[in-house]
């Protein structure tokens, strides 16, 4: 039965009917032996029995977020923390396989923490060229007596050809707010001044402080332990793919990715071992069927936390502005 919530707890609930519905959705490994397409789908198997199932080189984009070196509950399976040399081992076992889904120009993004980071990066470094790594923000979390509180996780990007691979830096611009605007001649000098405020569109960089992790009041959350926020995948399927590119996860968990590529018109494709997850990211890609908007971008344009007034502000504005210049072109025709 679904958890007792508040009443405006928004987190993510399954009815049996509706269970029994999603998991008909669900692919499995035996499925694809018998010639089940794999696009488009939620795959429930264990990610060694699946990847030879999979075709090489079908993916234009890979992001992992695998289980992180600490010991975890993940819906009644649980994942023991090890040694380093253990855990390497661990990532050996099946990442080779997956960077052989990734086409020649593809690229790749796996997650992991700070205890976790540098085997990430040894391990990935053995397959592909690593371009950068991305530390964000991850503002949720218990603080520590005897330490500093733990709310850095890094992202390790790479690529099969440092000379070949898509990146699109446009997509992923981050509209932040001026302070202290600068002016030449009297006009604002790269930036905007608007009704709701003046704002600077900037290239983003390799630290990011604008995400908020799901939590109650937010539709996208869900019970997975490590859930990944939308606007975090957003930001790597715009910069690393196209509309129409297939993107893959081998451990989708609650299915973030497969819903995000999903919204901004993208393949997907995600293998879950856990059958109650694969529900859930089921019941999360029908939602998406009706509502493909993504908390922190909107109107193609990301912006910072605690920004709702503003973007809600901007996009009146741009209602008003269309308007204006549709009744404009109508009155031009007579």
């Amino acid at each position: 039965m679904p958890k007792e919530r508040a009443a405006r707890n928004r987190t993510l609930t399954l009815t049996p009917d509706e269970e029994r519905t999603m998991i008909q959705h669900v692919v499995t490994d035996d499925m694809l032996r018998h010639g089940m397409a794999y696009a488009d789908t939620t795959i429930n198997a264990d990610v060694m029995s699946v990847l030879p199932l999979l075709p090489d080189a079908f993916a234009d984009l890979i992001i992992i977020d695998p289980p992180y070196n600490l010991t975890k509950d993940f819906n009644g399976s649980k994942f023991a923390a090890r040694t380093n040399e253990q855990y390497m081992d661990f990532l050996r076992q099946w990442l080779p396989q997956v960077v052989g889904k990734l086409k020649p120009d593809g690229s790749l993004y796996m997650c992991g923490d700070w205890k976790c980071t540098a085997a990430l990066q040894q391990v990935l470094a053995e397959q592909m060229h690593i371009i950068n790594r991305i530390t964000w923000q991850r503002e949720k979390g218990r603080g520590a007596l005897t330490n500093w509180k733990n709310s850095m996780e890094d992202i390790w990007f790479a690529v099969k050809d440092p000379n070949n691979y898509y990146f699109n830096v446009e997509a992923v611009k981050m509209r932040r707010q001026v302070i202290a605007p600068y002016r030449t001649n009297g006009k604002p000098k790269d930036w905007e001044e608007t009704a709701s405020g003046n704002f600077r569109m900037t290239y983003p960089s390799n630290f990011w402080d604008d995400i908020s992790v799901p939590f109650w009041s937010m539709p996208e959350n869900t019970d997975h332990p490590t859930q990944k926020p939308e606007k975090l995948i957003a930001k790597l399927i715009l910069a690393s793919s196209r509309e129409g590119d297939m993107v893959f996860d081998p451990f989708l968990g609650s299915g973030t990715t497969s819903v995000v590529a999903k919204k901004l018109k993208r393949h997907y494709c995600g293998v879950e071992i856990n059958a109650e997850y694969c529900c859930w990211a089921e019941k999360r890609l029908a939602m998406a069927t009706a509502d493909t908007t993504i908390q922190g971008y909107a109107d193609g344009v990301f912006w910072e936390r605690n920004t709702l007034t503003q973007q809600q502000t901007e996009a009146k504005r741009k209602t008003r502005k269309n308007a204006a210049n549709s009744a404009s072109a109508q009155f031009s025709l007579f």
